[in-house]
């Protein structure tokens, strides 16, 4: 029976229950995005069978932590997933490079966290749509693709300076949106503004 009619939701029953073929679809829909995420943060220093294994790992750390991914939060595991294992890899050939970093974070782990974090997954969704372009686009490409900001610059033709500053506006602003929302933040929680 064919995957590609299911939803993320059946998909992932049927991976949990351990259908190869609900892995396969997986594959088949998320490789050129895991891919881009590993090969954004190899940026070239490992070779591109490396990047391939990598991504290919990334799958099979999903297929072995099915029961982890929650509905609705599977492209956003493999992104979490695809940039470990690429950070690993450059940790384990020794070219570990610091990528710049000002992850959001809004919750710690906790038994209360799902419900939680669909809500600010959401408040986030909704400062994002707030952005202006291209700072929207700037900030996907940096938190959602892990493009630095020099390649950023070079693939939107603006200065890698502007991009920082682009992303350090876009933080601040979505501080605001967030706390207009009514999550409170502390002063670390989206980074260096």
């Amino acid at each position: 029976m064919s995957m590609e009619r299911y939803e993320e939701g059946p998909l992932l029953e049927a991976l949990r229950a351990g259908e190869e073929a609900a892995l396969a679809e997986i594959v088949r829909r998320y490789t050129p995005y895991v891919g881009a995420i590993v090969w954004n943060i190899l940026q070239g220093k490992l070779s591109e069978e490396d990047a391939k294994e990598v991504t290919a790992d990334a799958f099979y750390g999903l297929w072995r932590n099915a029961e982890r991914v929650r509905e609705g939060s599977l492209k956003g595991y493999l992104a979490s997933i695809a940039r470990s294992r690429a950070l690993n890899a450059l940790r384990k050939a020794g070219r570990e490079e610091p990528l710049e970093e000002d992850a959001i974070r809004l919750t710690q782990p906790g038994p209360e966290g799902d419900l939680l974090r669909r809500e600010e997954h959401a408040a986030l969704q909704r400062a994002l749509d707030s952005l202006g372009e291209p700072d929207r686009s700037i900030f996907l490409r940096h938190y959602y693709l892990y493009q630095s900001a020099r390649e950023i610059g070079e693939r939107m033709g603006i200065k890698r300076n502007t991009v920082m500053t682009r992303l350090r506006r876009g933080r601040q602003r979505l501080r605001e949106e967030l706390v207009k929302g009514g999550f409170s933040l502390d002063p670390e929680d989206l980074g260096d503004v």
